[in-house]
C-alpha cells in the first residue's frame, strides 16, 4: 500500500506519528514550507516535516500544487491513497485524481458542522459540549465530501485549543486506522453530508484575540476566548504600550515577563484592577 500524507500543523503531525507505527505508514509526506517564527524570525520546519524526518520519510514542500514538477513527482510515486489532515491549501482536481483510491481527509469536527480552518476554536468559543472527528472522501469543495466514519468526543470546561486538539488527534488516528481497511476494500459506502446543515469557520488572526478593557467581554465569553485562543493567538490587550496576555488558569503575562496571578498583576498595575476584578470576579 503506497500512501502519501498531506498535512502541516501539530494535529496533523500527531496523526502522522500514529500512522507511522502501523502498516499505514506513509512513504511520502507533503507539507507546508519552512517559515520564519518567533522574535528572532528563525526558520522553522512544520511539525509534520519534523515527524516525517524522524521516521525517515521523504518530504516535499511545494509552494504551488499546480507546479508541473511536483505533479509529475506525485504521479511517478503513484499512491494508492492520500491521507490529508489540516494541510492548509486547496487540492487541485488534477492532484485529487492521482491516488487510486482518492484522498481521505480527517477533519476535527462533526461535519457538516464547522467546515473550514478553525473548527476546534469555534467549538470552544460557542460553548459546545460535544465535538468529534470525521473522515471524509475529499472532493473539490471545502470539507464537503461524503462521510466514511465519524466519532464523538466530550469537551470539558477546562479544555483549551491545545488540549482539545491533542484529544482529537488521538481520536482521528484511531478512526482512520480502524476504518481505512474497510474503505479500501470497498466495504464502506461513504454517506453524503446534509449540506443544508453546514456551518463554516474563518481563519483566525492575531487580532481575534485582542480585547478592549473599556468594552470587555463578560466573564463567560472571556473564559471561552482564553481557552479557544491558547496557545495562539492568545487573548491580549495593550497597556502602556505593552502587550498583556490573558492565559488559562487565571494567569496573566505582561510582555517580556513570566506569567503571574491576576492579584500579582493588579498590585503592579492598579489602574486596571477594577476591570480585572470584573473580568475575574472570583480572583
Amino acid at each position: 500500500m503506497k500512501i502519501v500524507f498531506f498535512g502541516t500543523p501539530k494535529i496533523a503531525a500527531d496523526i502522522l506519528e500514529s500512522l507511522a507505527k502501523t502498516k499505514f505508514n506513509p512513504q511520502l509526506v507533503i507539507t507546508g514550507e519552512d517559515s520564519a517564527a518567533g522574535r528572532g524570525r528563525k526558520i522553522t520546519e512544520t511539525p509534520v516535516k519534523i515527524v516525517a524526518k524522524k521516521h525517515a520519510v521523504k518530504t516535499l514542500e511545494p509552494q504551488n500544487l499546480d507546479n508541473k514538477g511536483f505533479v509529475k513527482e506525485l504521479k511517478d510515486f503513484a499512491p494508492d491513497v492520500a491521507i490529508l489532515v489540516a494541510y492548509g491549501k486547496i487540492i487541485p482536481d488534477e492532484i485529487l485524481q492521482i491516488p487510486k483510491f482518492g484522498f481521505v481527509n480527517i477533519h476535527p469536527s462533526l461535519l457538516p458542522k464547522y467546515r473550514g480552518p478553525s473548527p476546534i476554536i469555534s467549538a470552544i468559543l460557542n460553548g459546545d459540549k460535544i465535538t468529534g472527528s470525521t473522515v471524509i472522501v475529499l472532493d473539490s469543495e471545502l470539507d464537503h465530501g461524503p462521510i466514511i466514519a465519524q466519532a464523538q468526543l466530550s469537551i470539558s470546561d477546562t479544555d483549551t485549543h491545545d488540549s482539545l486538539a491533542n484529544k482529537l488527534a488521538n481520536l482521528g488516528s484511531k478512526l482512520i486506522i480502524k476504518t481505512l481497511p474497510a474503505y479500501l476494500d470497498q466495504n464502506i459506502t461513504p454517506q453524503a453530508q446534509d449540506h443544508n446543515l453546514a456551518t463554516y469557520t474563518e481563519k483566525v488572526t492575531k487580532q481575534n484575540g485582542e480585547i478592549d478593557l473599556e468594552n470587555s467581554p463578560d466573564p463567560q465569553t472571556l473564559d471561552r476566548m482564553i481557552r479557544a485562543y491558547y496557545p495562539w493567538p492568545t487573548v491580549w490587550f495593550e497597556l502602556t504600550g505593552k502587550k498583556i496576555k490573558l492565559l488559562p488558569e487565571n494567569k496573566i503575562q505582561p510582555e517580556g515577563k513570566k506569567p503571574m496571578t491576576i492579584k500579582e498583576f493588579s498590585n503592579g498595575y492598579p489602574m486596571v484592577r477594577s476591570v480585572l476584578e470584573k473580568l475575574f470576579p472570583t480572583h
